[in-house]
């Protein structure tokens, strides 16, 4: 799986007009499930998101948790994050994992983020999406979980 987090002050989704998540401090996470992964793969990834430390502590330093702050996530998925752009100006996106698997993947990792006790707002998987965010930065990470 793919994740794109950024530390945010708020975040919305909005679709059709309509803000259908929204969090205040936390994290903004931008998902993508490749076609090998499995339901342990969610588990693994979103334990490792609750507890890194991205969050600055009282002597500024990224030291904390989004589980010790008490922030929320705002889990958006994003097919997008597979591209593949090694041959010409298009992306391609072959690289994702198929709809219905993608689908079932997102929502475990949804299900793990929640059982590791953070508040979870979420986009709508398949649809066009308006994300809007405040980033918190220096504080945006990518995580593939094929990489070391």
């Amino acid at each position: 799986m793919r994740a794109v987090l950024q530390r945010a002050t708020n975040a919305s989704v909005t679709v059709d007009g309509q803000i259908i998540g929204q969090i205040k401090a936390g994290m903004l996470i931008f998902i993508c499930a490749m076609p090998d992964d499995t339901p342990a793969t969610a588990a693994a990834l979103a334990t490792k998101i609750a507890k890194l430390r991205l969050f600055k502590d009282d002597a500024g330093k990224m030291n904390l948790s989004l589980a010790q702050t008490g922030g929320s996530a705002l889990i958006v998925s994003q097919f997008t994050l597979a591209a593949d752009t090694s041959r010409g100006t298009r992306p391609g996106f072959s690289r994702a994992a198929k709809p219905e698997h993608a689908k079932a993947l997102y929502e475990d990792f949804i299900t793990c983020m929640k059982s590791q006790g953070i508040p979870v707002q979420t986009g709508k998987f398949g649809a066009e999406m308006s994300v809007a965010l405040t980033n918190d930065g220096p504080g945006t990470l990518w995580i593939d979980t094929a990489q070391p």
